[in-house]
């Protein structure tokens, strides 16, 4: 099937859920993962099983669940997949982006030690220097693991930050000008998109299990919900000094803002 590219052909899989994985100790500590491993954390654990049960109440038997290969994404999407009572799909094109020299460091790792590259990611910029993956070459793997779905109702997409932001832009057809338009996932938050007529739309956009800042949860695919609703923030984290809630982790999506056009050229 054709995905993500203007005028398209009926895609197999009509709805698709993007969600990121729970939370790890490593997004707690503002690390960049990237492609390595760390697992869950007790939070992420929990996070996961009660998103796990949310989607459970509202999504078909048939649903795919299809995850990264990454442990805080296949565990995360198991608790799924036990909650329906269907087979885990493992899909390493989901993984994460890959982040080259910055995998294992902290933001302020970064920012000390790599100032010009950790301006490049403030300011939306190619991160020169520093290996891994390019945006493009993320987006096209994650849509050609979207078109190799076999027909289903829906499916849910388990993946990670970067990776799913620069999904969810490629169905859209949104080009590299409007990279990050859409704000980073929180842990175990997703985004809900279908496909109507020639084109995929946004039913929801950083959904959780508690539905985000509203506290109600909304039925997945409802008719009467928005076209972009429940924007929760960032994390399931505790409330910062001033009670907002604090931003966890590091992914490509969680760059500062910067005061000019800050993510139009990366």
């Amino acid at each position: 099937m054709s995905v993500g590219t203007g005028e398209q052909t009926a895609p197999s899989v009509a709805r698709v859920l993007v969600w990121r994985h729970g939370r790890t100790e490593w997004n707690a500590s503002g690390r960049f993962q990237g492609q390595l491993d760390p697992p869950l954390d007790d939070t992420g654990r929990a996070q996961a099983r009660r998103a796990a049960e949310a989607l459970a109440a509202e999504l078909p038997a048939e649903a795919l669940v299809v995850t990264s290969d990454l442990v805080r994404a296949r565990d995360t999407a198991q608790a799924l997949a036990d909650s329906l009572g269907t087979r885990l799909r493992i899909e390493p094109r989901l993984r994460e982006h890959g982040l080259g020299s910055w995998e294992g460091r902290t933001r302020e790792d970064v920012a000390r030690d790599l100032p010009e590259q950790y301006a490049d990611w403030t300011h939306g910029r190619p991160v020169r220097g520093r290996g891994g993956e390019d945006p493009a070459d993320v987006a096209r793997r994650a849509l050609a693991a979207v078109a190799d779905l076999p027909p289903a109702p829906v499916a849910v997409l388990v993946t990670h930050g970067g990776t799913g932001g620069r999904l969810i832009e490629a169905l859209l057809s949104l080009g590299p000008e409007h990279r990050r338009i859409f704000g980073p996932l929180g842990n175990c938050h997703w985004t809900e998109l279908a496909h109507q007529g020639s084109r995929w739309r946004v039913l929801r956009h950083n959904a959780s299990a508690t539905g985000g800042a509203p506290g109600i949860p909304r039925r997945s695919g409802a008719d009467t919900g928005p076209d972009v609703a429940e924007a929760a923030g960032v994390a399931d984290a505790a409330p910062a000094a001033g009670g907002q809630p604090v931003a966890a982790g590091a992914t490509p999506e969680e760059a500062p803002p910067a005061p000019t056009d800050a993510d139009a050229l990366s």
